[in-house]
Parts: C-alpha cells; structure tokens; sequence
C-alpha cells in the first residue's frame, strides 16, 4: 500500500531481448566459435607480445569466461606457443589468424580477437594496456586527407617545415 491506502503493484521492468551469443571465425573460417554477450570486458593490448602476434600496432581483444565461450569447429586446427610467463596464444595452423590468448594467472578467463567476431560483443574497448610500450608510429587521429589517384586510401600529410629565419 502506498500512503494514501491504496494497493501497489511493483512494475516489472521488461527484459531487453537481443543476442545472447556471437560467433566468430579465422580468416580461412576452418576454426569458429561463439562467446555469450555481453563479454566481460574489452581493451586494446599495447604490448611488444601482442603487437608481434598481431603483426600490427597494438591488439584489440575481447575477454569472455571460459564457461561461456565454445569452439563450433577447427578446434583440431589451433597450433599454440606458451610464452616465459605461462601465457598461451592459439593460432589457426591454416591460415595463421591469432584465436584465443589465455593467461595463466586467469585460468577462467579466454581473450579473443575483437576483429574475428562477425557481430557486436555487448562491449567496447575503452581500456588501453602496456600504453608505456605505445609505439612512435601509432595512428593517433591525426587529420587525414583522400590521395590523389587512389579512391580508398587515405593518408597523413607532412607537417610544413619552417622557413629559416622567418
């Protein structure tokens, strides 16, 4: 009952329905997977490790329990290298693309490749590690500009230098 004596109902508040799940794949698609959403947590990995895993900048990664991720296929196709600090990165042996990175201080936790996922993961990097070993060359939002002659690309113009004596 409310203060003025009259009988109150709790309202339930409706249940947002959408995915529960995405999936993901290699570049080959012999190995793919799903992850229940909303992930865990998401950030980009700034690291010497995974920059050299990637082959790129820095590494996006997506971090769900291992309860609830699964592999659909091509688990038989993962190769996998253990570094010094018990951290195991899996590797589709076709193709290359990196799959998972486990952490052995995380023994519940498995990290994906943002980029191999084929839909949203219900989270978004907003964290950035190893930002101490954040390389000279990494794109930083600089001002872009079209190429002449090359639809597609786009690239940072040179700072003008500056006249001596001026």
């Amino acid at each position: 009952m409310d203060a003025r004596g009259k009988t109150t109902q709790a309202k339930e508040r409706p249940r947002r329905t959408g995915p529960t799940r995405a999936e993901g794949r290699c570049l080959c698609g012999a190995v793919t997977f799903e992850a229940g959403v909303p992930a865990r947590w998401a950030w980009h990995d700034h690291s010497a490790a995974s920059r050299r895993a990637h082959g790129a900048v820095y590494a996006t990664y997506v971090g769900v329990y291992r309860s609830r991720f699964r592999f659909l296929t091509g688990e038989d196709c993962l190769s996998h290298f253990e570094d010094e600090n018990g951290a195991t990165r899996s590797f589709c042996a076709r193709c290359g693309s990196p799959v998972a990175y486990g952490r052995a201080h995380a023994p519940t936790m498995i990290n994906i490749p943002r980029a191999l996922f084929d839909s949203g993961t219900g989270r978004e990097p907003r964290y950035h590690i190893a930002i101490d070993e954040l390389q000279e060359w990494t794109y930083l939002g600089e001002a872009l500009s079209p190429l002449k002659g090359f639809p597609g690309v786009v690239w940072t113009r040179a700072r003008g230098k500056k006249k001596a004596g001026i």
